[in-house]
């Protein structure tokens, strides 16, 4: 077609249908959901695909993904909002400050947010924990800056890196990858990455740039927890951790034990993703609900209201896996790993660079991981010995890159903060992008040795 040759003709098609991408969504302000399912059919008619195929690979791919990831973020968005409502974030970060003291609280802000942060949202973690650094800045006269930017380092780097958050767990399924492995690599990359990023620059920066929070925010928000019976540094712990450990666990036995050993089948189902999940969401009932002084009515309401704000992101998601199944099905996707082979790029470092080209372009940490694992993904079949979840964590690195006025939280973060856009570029986004750049040198170094 156009004279081109066929992998080629796919190429430029595949390009301009990313560009149609990034336009409807950062010009028209097109819903990301309705701008990757336009952009998957029209990737599908225009590459030759039939017709009749078009619909039924869309959707083979959005339930396909939806399938798994949907349940996980249903039970981790539940888990999330009671360990918010009983007031176990607020134990976890309060003792934390209470054993680093005031001195190093931007520590303690960082080791919160990467804790609080494992089963919850970004922006949930950041809703949730923004009262104690209005607190904390506060009562010890630290500056804003030195104390939120740790604690933002410490939300997006599990964010992005850390199952059970959407992207990871995304990247997971479309390279095949072992989810305890990633968890357990994605943890060793993850806290170096935080303290860099968190209490390294923020303290530098905040000499700069100290913040300026509005009197009328910081008297709405900067109050005591009002929880008069929370739950104890340990019980949230292992109420939060229940899920990692147990996948862990499942991945132990995987290595350890022959596939038919009897152990191993039950820690196949018990270290599932969304076994695990109902595990802590189940303890959680407990934990987080009675022992709180919850009723069934209560903890009801609480689990129906957590839901809403995640419909979006659900599909989202689901279009985003579809546009994938697209980018596989047209055989675009085959075409740019035979190129990487030819090329001899590193696939490792390929998939972080295609994940922060997206990034940059469309501001969704979400669409950067869905799209650019589907473009990376073929790759993994062709160069034999690619770590798949270096590949998912790579992907999760380039994903959180140079945020800036195309990203929602660039504007939470601005406006909570109270700081220029100018101020906001110098603070979140090059915080942002220290965790991508520190996180993709220690992958690609870690790839040394696994």
């Amino acid at each position: 077609m156009l004279g081109l040759s066929t992998d080629n003709y796919l190429l430029l098609d595949a390009l301009v249908t990313i560009i149609g991408l990034i336009l409807l969504i950062t010009k028209l302000k097109v819903h990301p959901f309705v701008a990757l399912t336009l952009a998957a059919g029209f990737l599908g008619l225009t590459s030759g695909m039939p017709v009749a195929k078009v619909m039924k690979s869309f959707q083979d791919g959005f339930g396909g993904v939806l399938g798994f990831v949907g349940i996980v973020l249903a039970l981790g968005t539940m888990l999330g909002k009671l360990m918010a409502d009983s007031g176990g974030a607020d134990q976890i970060a309060q003792t934390l400050i209470r054993k680093f003291g005031v001195k190093n609280v931007h520590w303690a802000m960082m080791f919160s947010a990467f804790l609080v942060g494992i089963p919850l949202f970004f922006e949930i973690g950041f809703v949730l924990l923004i009262p104690l650094v209005f607190i904390v800045a506060r009562r010890s006269g630290v500056s804003l800056v030195k104390v939120g930017i740790p604690l933002l380092a410490g939300l997006s780097v599990v964010h992005g890196l850390v199952p059970p958050h959407p992207g990871p767990l995304l990247a997971i399924g479309v390279f095949k990858a072992d989810i305890g492995k990633t968890i357990f690599y994605g943890l060793i990359i993850a806290l170096p990455t935080a303290i860099v990023a968190g209490p390294i620059f923020g303290n530098w920066i905040s000499k700069r740039i100290p913040g300026n929070p509005s009197t009328e925010l910081m008297d709405q928000i900067a109050k005591e927890t009002s929880h008069e019976n929370l739950p104890s540094f340990a019980v949230t712990l292992i109420t939060v951790l229940l899920p990692v450990f147990l996948m862990l666990l499942k991945t132990g036995a995987d290595v350890v034990l022959p596939a038919d050993h009897i152990f191993r089948q039950w820690m196949d189902l018990i270290g599932h993703p969304i076994t695990a999940l109902l595990a802590a969401l189940l303890l959680a009932f407990y934990t987080f609900g009675a022992a709180r002084g919850f009723n069934r009515q209560q903890i009801m309401k609480l689990l129906d209201s957590s839901l809403a704000p995640t419909a979006a992101i659900i599909l989202i998601v689901g279009a985003g896996g579809g546009f994938k199944q697209m980018l596989v099905d047209t055989g675009v996707g085959n075409v740019i790993g035979t190129m990487a082979v030819h090329a001899q790029i590193n696939p490792i470092l390929l998939a972080w660079l295609v994940a922060a080209v997206i990034r940059v372009a469309t501001g969704s940490a979400t669409v950067a991981t869905i799209t650019g694992a589907g473009i990376v993904a073929p790759v993994v079949d062709m160069i034999p010995g690619v770590n798949r979840e270096l590949l998912v964590l790579a992907t999760g690195a380039g994903s959180v890159i140079l945020s800036h006025v195309n990203d929602a939280g660039f504007w939470l973060v601005k406006q909570y903060f109270n700081m220029t856009v100018a101020e906001t570029l110098k603070t979140w986004t090059m915080m942002e992008t220290i965790l991508s750049v520190v996180g993709i040198i220690l992958i690609m170094l870690l790839s040394l040795v696994v």
